[in-house]
């Protein structure tokens, strides 16, 4: 009997490094369903792009920081894997979708700080047990954090708090989880040249040119970077590896 297609749920797979990660996942024959926000015509190009290189893969939106549209979300999904990829459940969840705030903790407003958990620790909580019972055994999520939830720049200490939630969520996550074979891992990216946060790092000079002084192999970290690291960590060959944090930084601020 033929091994079914792995199927992967991306959030925010429209840009950046969940565009990456889907790329980089279906070049290794994963099927993909990303979310997107707001930008059905990124997402799309995303699907265009798999589907013209051989793969299978749909958008579906989705604002991560709205929990109460999670039941009808599910059931787009139950209908997309069964109308589109043939299948009643996945295999793989990235927790990716996110935003972010620059301010220094003392002016940082408390509509900054709820926007920050419901979008990355409030949301990716409650999607993830919105969708366990579609997720099959033996299935893994990864929840994607930040290099500042170790190292410091002024700024994001409202950002990285909330990422240093979800590194602790994680590995209670594994731990709970593991009686199903689900394994749970944190993939935390270090500065990357994408739109996020303004597009500092990928437009500004300086800040680039800072980002690459403070790390041990000389530059800022590029998408593919990112979309490669966490598809080989997906991969059926390191499922050994649970409840743990990879950083994925070229060495920053070390």
């Amino acid at each position: 009997m033929d091994t079914p297609q792995r199927i992967a749920i991306i959030t925010g797979g429209s840009r950046g490094l969940g565009r990456s990660t889907a790329e980089h996942l279906a070049s290794r024959g994963t099927a993909v369903l990303l979310t997107y926000r707001a930008r059905r015509d990124a997402a799309d190009a995303v699907v265009e792009a798999i589907s013209s290189r051989g793969g299978r893969a749909a958008a579906l939106q989705l604002d991560v920081g709205d929990v109460s549209s999670f039941g009808a979300f599910v059931e787009r999904v139950r209908a997309v894997l069964r109308d589109t990829f043939d299948s009643d459940g996945f295999d793989v969840l990235v927790n990716n979708a996110g935003m972010g705030v620059h301010a220094s903790f003392a002016e940082t407003t408390e509509a900054q700080l709820a926007s920050l958990i419901d979008v990355h620790l409030r949301g990716p909580f409650h999607l993830t047990q919105a969708l366990l019972g579609l997720l099959r055994d033996g299935g893994h999520i990864l929840n994607v954090s930040s290099g500042l939830a170790r190292f410091t720049l002024p700024g994001y200490a409202a950002y990285a708090a909330v990422k240093g939630a979800m590194e602790v969520l994680s590995r209670y996550q594994a731990a709970e989880l593991g009686a199903r074979g689900v394994r749970v891992n944190v993939v935390a990216p270090g500065a990357v040249e994408t739109d996020f946060g303004g597009a500092a790092v990928r437009d500004d000079p300086q800040v680039n040119a800072m980002i690459a002084a403070h790390t041990a192999l000389g530059r800022a970290g590029k998408p593919d970077d990112i979309g490669a690291a966490v598809a080989m960590l997906l991969a059926p060959e390191c499922g050994w590896i649970n409840g743990q944090r990879i950083e994925v930084s070229g060495g920053q601020g070390l």
